[in-house]
């Protein structure tokens, strides 16, 4: 049973034993017992793990370590918190896992869901209560977008809860689709060829960020998330905005799909397999010391 205290942190404290097997039984007594789920949980169970492996996102050195996992109450998350607590309970995970919520004080935001949630489970969670809502609202004028303000108000309020409970890294839940995305959109609104990457340091060196679902499909996880009966908690805040350049390209790139099967594989192999020679940056290739063998380019 999880102990919460005054301040919405459950006890995570080294003398409190986490029963990580427990927990995942509890969890996927929620889902179906059929072929189908079984097999999607088996495959994105692996899945996740050959990313976190790829990408080295726990510490080869026996270090031990401790995951702050965001939840949002979206599909994307609830299955990020699933996979990790099946990992972790198959013994393939040596994480300390804390769940963290982080409350924007968005009108109407059913702040008791997801508490009552982790609680059943036996998840050790935190929930950190901050009104970036009415900062968004009040800097960015009507009819704008406000996901760009609200994700880097976001990003700050999570480093430095990962770092008051000692937590080495934040992980997220963004997946295939959403690494895609960002990359059109750096390309085609950006200049630059730059999409989501499984790993990174923040700007001070101190937290990593990861993103062990970059991997794995979009209409997967929400299959998963449907299967757990998650309790999903719609943004009323970006979301609910229609026009988003961010959902139109999402839907173009569905389009893409429907059209071609195999496409968002496709380019997500190419993320993966960059030919600087073939591309224009120079401070990325060499191009000036290009020439033809026998050619001497200290000659004219």
């Amino acid at each position: 049973m999880t102990l919460s205290l005054k301040n919405n942190t459950a006890l995570t404290t080294s003398n409190l034993s986490i029963d990580y097997p427990k927990i995942a039984k509890a969890l996927f007594e929620r889902a179906p017992d059929t072929t189908n789920f079984n097999r999607l949980r088996k495959r994105l169970r692996r899945q996740a793990g050959d990313t976190i492996t790829r990408f080295g996102m726990v510490d080869k050195r026996g270090k031990k370590q401790k995951w702050l996992v965001c939840l949002s109450g979206g599909k994307d998350s609830h299955a990020l918190l699933g996979i990790l607590l099946d990992l972790r309970a198959y013994g393939d995970l040596p994480i300390e896992l804390l769940a963290c919520n982080l409350d924007q004080r968005q009108p109407g935001f059913p702040a008791h869901i997801l508490p009552d949630y982790f609680s059943a489970l036996g998840v050790p969670y935190h929930i950190e209560t901050q009104d970036t809502y009415s900062i968004v609202t009040e800097k960015i004028p009507a009819g704008k977008t406000f996901c760009s303000l609200c994700s880097r108000l976001r990003r700050g309020i999570l480093y430095r809860t990962a770092r008051e409970h000692n937590c080495d890294a934040v992980v997220l839940g963004h997946h295939m689709d959403d690494s895609l995305v960002t990359f059109m959109m750096n390309l085609t609104h950006g200049g630059r060829l730059a999409a989501m990457p499984g790993k990174l340091l923040n700007d001070a060196g101190d937290v990593t960020v990861l993103r062990p679902l970059i991997e794995t499909a979009e209409s997967d996880l929400a299959r998963y998330a449907a299967a757990l009966d998650c309790p999903i908690i719609p943004c009323n805040l970006c979301g609910s905005q229609d026009g988003l350049e961010r959902q139109r390209l999402a839907a173009e790139l569905r389009r893409w799909e429907a059209g071609r099967p195999g496409t968002k594989a496709s380019m997500m192999r190419a993320l993966s397999c960059i030919r600087p020679s073939h591309l224009l940056d120079v401070s990325q290739f060499d191009f000036q010391s290009l020439v033809p063998k026998g050619d001497d380019p200290d000659l004219p």
